[in-house]
């Protein structure tokens, strides 16, 4: 006789999210992490914002391509919130219900800095499209790179080679300061989900501190 005892639904996956400036060293990080959960055989995927879904990587392009910002900052929001919600729907809800780590480049934070901070978007115009795209939907832990301005915009400069700087990269120091400022403010406002980590340094130094982060305010709590 089979047994009809139903299957308990697999624990929910972490949600883990890098922030920072540009070239502060997101994509290198969650590199090497993803790679770390692995290894400890923790089903981990990697994805990014705006994008991370075939409909959100087509606003992606239309973000960074600089339309969002020809239309002003409410409606590059609007843009950002469509995106987001066809991420959280078609892949970061699903991959959770799962039992799947979600490591996430960028999420609700960045608009909170670029568009609010720095756009002046309203925040209830903000709170609303959180409300929509991602309801009680909230990582487990941030994790935001701190760099100086200059240091990031030269390791993006890096990056890109000989390619043009794109919508964000283009802006003034002035406009990457307070960017920087933002994110403090926001690590400031939530230190329970925030924390800021110095990346000014070796990658190997980073990843170590990233770890640790990791390991003290989710692994512990995960096992406690």
């Amino acid at each position: 006789m089979a047994d009809a005892t139903p299957k308990a639904d697999p624990p929910r996956g972490r949600f883990i999210t890098f922030e920072g400036g540009e070239g502060s060293g997101k994509s290198t990080q969650i590199k090497i992490l993803v790679e770390r959960l692995q290894a400890a055989k923790l089903h981990a995927i990697v994805t990014r914002e705006p994008g991370g879904s075939p409909g959100a990587e087509i606003i992606r392009h239309l973000v960074l391509s600089g339309v969002g910002k020809l239309l002003g900052a409410d409606a590059e929001t609007l843009l950002f919130a469509a995106a987001r919600d066809d991420h959280v729907r078609t892949v970061i809800r699903p991959a959770l219900e799962q039992g799947i780590w979600v490591l996430c480049d960028r999420f609700a934070d960045s608009t909170r800095a670029y568009q609010g901070q720095l756009g002046n978007v309203l925040p209830g115009v903000l709170n609303a499209m959180e409300r929509v795209t991602i309801g009680d939907l909230k990582p487990d832990l941030t994790v935001i790179l701190d760099v100086p301005v200059e240091v990031g915009l030269q390791r993006a400069a890096a990056r890109r080679g000989s390619g043009a700087p794109d919508r964000f990269e283009a802006e003034d120091l002035a406009f990457h300061r307070k960017l920087r400022d933002a994110y403090r403010e926001i690590a400031a406002s939530d230190p329970q989900r925030c924390v800021v980590i110095d990346a000014d340094a070796d990658v190997n130094t980073v990843a170590a501190r990233v770890w640790t982060a990791l390991r003290d305010r989710v692994l512990t709590a995960d096992t406690a």
